[in-house]
């Protein structure tokens, strides 16, 4: 198989966008003053002396730094040079249902439905590949998209990618449950088990 191209890498990289509760750094060269690390806050707006309130929620550092830039020239701040960066990224999935463990996950970049269930530790015991369901926001619509992770190993679908805020819910299969409990009591007791398959 031949190594990615310089694009393929690109695409697997999503340009950071600032979040409420997300930390950056804000250095305004030659100005020690104005350089700090701010906190964004609930509603997604920074605060800073001569640029006052910005809203920072969905912008990348890049075009915050730029934003920045602008209030700082019409401050009468003579050639102002900003960067921004992220310090701490607040963002992140949360993996529930069927696997090892359910929790929240930050989303650093490009993140996929496979990598979400890996970063869980995968799928469980009782797991059902074929029941995942994600769940997202958009346009203030609660929407959900259902998935099959085998039809994805097996390359018959891309795997799609998640967002922050999404919830990934995987299934759990009552088919591998029953199994397991019949195989653990099968040594025990033969005949009600036999009588229960039969029905």
């Amino acid at each position: 198989m031949p190594p990615p191209t310089r694009e393929d890498l690109l695409l697997q990289q999503r340009s950071y966008l600032i979040g409420p509760q997300d930390k950056v750094i804000v250095d305004v060269y030659g100005v020690p003053e104005l350089s700090k690390t701010i906190q964004v806050d609930a509603s997604g707006t920074i605060a800073l002396p001569l640029v006052g309130v910005i809203e920072a929620s969905g912008k990348s550092t890049t075009e915050l730094a730029t934003l920045i830039t602008d209030r700082l020239r019409a401050r009468y701040v003579r050639d102002p040079q900003v960067t921004v960066s992220a310090d701490t990224i607040n963002q992140a999935i949360t993996v529930d249902g069927e696997v090892e463990k359910p929790g929240q996950y930050p989303v650093n970049g490009r993140m996929t439905l496979m990598r979400a269930v890996a970063s869980a530790e995968g799928t469980a015991q009782y797991a059902d590949d074929t029941y995942v369901v994600v769940f997202r926001q958009v346009a203030s619509q609660q929407m959900a998209a259902l998935y099959d992770l085998r039809a994805i190993r097996q390359g018959m679908y891309a795997d799609p990618e998640v967002y922050a805020n999404d919830i990934v819910f995987v299934g759990e299969s009552n088919g591998r449950r029953l199994f397991t409990t019949i195989i653990q009591a099968g040594a025990l007791v033969t005949a009600p088990i036999v009588a229960l398959i039969q029905r």
